[in-house]
């Protein structure tokens, strides 16, 4: 199954054009895969009589942000004159239910695996992938850009029109900042009283003279009774995805 010169990409491409559930996946999943960085795949399980061949293959894709995901393929001879068929699911369990079902009793004298099956270990290459894939990676510094950021703080400040964004106190300390940041840490489209409305959020990050550091939480969002483009602006993470999560309970 493995091809060593193959890439994440061209992989993935093999694996969903002959899948033929491969519609049934969800598209962030597919987004997601499209950053992987390496990939390993494996025989989990296999099954072969007189009348069915089944096998269960483990395809593990590490993505660009560490985490890791993986694929499970079911590949068995059930197609037009024993025609091999590929599907692809998200969960192992969903796999193995619909490899049960390509029989109905499991063969006599079956073997060690789940699916009637022997289980092979990992191959040393696997192995040091799913050490990788478990290992958290070390967080980003952050990178500040000094440019004008007192400034940038006192329009985020302005623009603001919830009553009870940061006061006087917050706006004076952020005049000493020489350096920001901007990150979007979310964004989600939803359904409030029967509208459409977008919900983004912003991290302002300040780094100021004594060489502290500060945040403003900036929330963009349309749930607004218009559906007007409305920005909030909080002290703390917290406070602002609270003002989110009441936003989108409005009825």
């Amino acid at each position: 199954m493995n091809d060593p010169h193959e890439t994440p990409e061209s992989h993935l491409e093999r694996l969903l054009g002959r899948a033929l559930n491969s519609f049934e996946l969800p598209d962030a999943t597919v987004e997601r895969l499209e950053s992987a960085l390496a990939h390993a795949s494996s025989l989990h399980s296999s099954h072969h009589s007189a009348t069915l061949h089944r096998s269960l293959y483990r395809h593990a894709y590490l993505l660009s942000d560490g985490s890791s995901l993986t694929l499970w393929e079911l590949v068995h001879n059930t197609g037009r004159g024993g025609e091999e068929q590929h599907e692809l699911y998200e969960v192992e369990a969903e796999a193995r239910l619909a490899a049960s079902r390509l029989s109905p009793a499991s063969p006599a004298g079956g073997g060690r695996g789940p699916l009637g099956g022997f289980e092979d270990d990992f191959d040393a290459d696997f192995e040091l992938l799913a050490s990788l894939m478990a290992t958290p990676p070390a967080p980003a510094p952050r990178v500040y850009v000094p440019d004008d950021s007192a400034d940038h703080a006192r329009r985020v400040l302005r623009r603001a029109e919830n009553a009870d964004r940061p006061g006087e106190q917050t706006a004076r300390r952020l005049r000493a900042a020489f350096a920001h940041h901007i990150t979007q840490v979310f964004g989600r489209q939803c359904r409030v009283a029967g509208k459409d409305a977008g919900f983004t959020l912003y991290e302002h990050g300040f780094l100021l003279l004594d060489g502290s550091e500060t945040s403003l939480w900036e929330v963009e969002h349309t749930a607004t009774p218009d559906g007007r483009h409305m920005c909030e602006v909080y002290g703390d993470e917290g406070a602002a995805r609270a003002a989110m999560e009441h936003r989108a309970q409005v009825r």
